[in-house]
């Protein structure tokens, strides 16, 4: 005898989750089945699960936070903060 499972997702992720196992084949609830399976094989989540670490863009950008460079404001009100956005 099958187990009932209700889960709560944004409508937007399951949609876009459909579409991906549809086109593998497979319904959602197969696509969550594999997932499990996999989870008690590997002991764990079958991927990676981490925080990406920041790219070099994100360092540059706390190195000139850190050193009072490139910044802007403060700002008095909300049009001159526009007006350096749109500069």
């Amino acid at each position: 005898m099958a187990a009932t499972m209700t889960i709560r997702m944004d409508p937007a992720v399951k949609a876009q989750a459909q579409k991906v196992f549809a086109d593998l084949g497979m319904d959602m609830t197969t696509a969550i089945n594999v997932f499990l399976r996999q989870a008690i094989r590997y002991n764990g989540f079958p991927f990676e699960v981490r925080n990406p670490e920041p790219n070099a863009l994100t360092y540059s950008v706390l190195e000139d936070v850190k050193h009072g460079k490139n910044l802007s404001g403060p700002f008095d009100n909300v049009d001159a903060l526009m007006k350096e956005l749109n500069a």
